[in-house]
């Protein structure tokens, strides 16, 4: 042999270290995700997405809400009515709720209920200026998104969207029904006396189409 000549040692000694190596890594890689993966059971909310609003569920648990919020902002109508008539601009500073279209006034009357017309009643109220036209709605539609807007505590912002901000309002008008409208008989009031909470939005200062969140009958 020449003694120029190189001895080379057989490359196939070094694969078993090499494979080592990667079986090792390989073990340390499912471990670590082993010891990273949470096992979730059926039926579990993690990961899930954010609940669906559900405005039935929102409206039952506001609807108390709204009524104390509209009581403690409300104003005898004898005292509202001359201020409204005198300067709807100023009553609405301080009287009123800002709800984008026009102010919101919550009031409170004691008066005699006129001829329905669609579930629409006029009340005569003593004390009130003359050529005041007053109307409460009891349905069966209720319209409108005056208990969601009278009280200036129920805001866009706590609404993923409009649809949900708009059926916030729809729901409200329901439990209006199912908790106050339910215990009477809005389809006898004529000659009655009632008292009302409620609210209205100002569009016409001489006439209000007042929503009730509270209503007591006697007669």
């Amino acid at each position: 042999m020449s003694a120029s000549a190189t001895v080379r040692r057989p490359a196939a000694k070094r694969r078993p270290t090499r494979r080592i190596v990667l079986v090792a890594v390989v073990i340390v890689v499912v471990v670590a995700m082993a010891l990273s993966t949470k096992v979730v059971g059926k039926g579990s909310s993690v990961g899930a997405g954010p609940a669906a609003f559900s405005a039935s569920a929102w409206g039952k648990t506001n609807f108390p809400k709204v009524q104390q919020a509209i009581a403690k902002r409300a104003v005898p109508a004898t005292e509202l009515a001359p201020a409204v008539l005198a300067d709807s601009t100023s009553a609405a500073k301080r009287y009123g709720v800002d709800a984008g279209t026009g102010p919101e006034f919550s009031t409170t009357f004691t008066g005699t209920v006129g001829k329905a017309q669609d579930g629409v009643y006029p009340v005569t109220v003593d004390g009130v200026p003359s050529g005041l036209f007053i109307r409460i709605q009891t349905g069966p539609a209720i319209n409108g998104t005056d208990l969601r807007d009278a009280p200036g505590t129920v805001e866009f912002g706590q609404f993923t969207n409009q649809i949900d901000y708009q059926n916030a309002g729809a729901a409200l008008n329901d439990q209006l029904k199912k908790q106050v409208l339910a215990k009477v008989d809005t389809t006898a009031l004529e000659g009655k006396e009632v008292t009302v909470t409620g609210a209205f939005q100002l569009i016409n200062p001489k006439g209000w189409l007042v929503t009730p969140s509270e209503l007591e009958v006697r007669g």
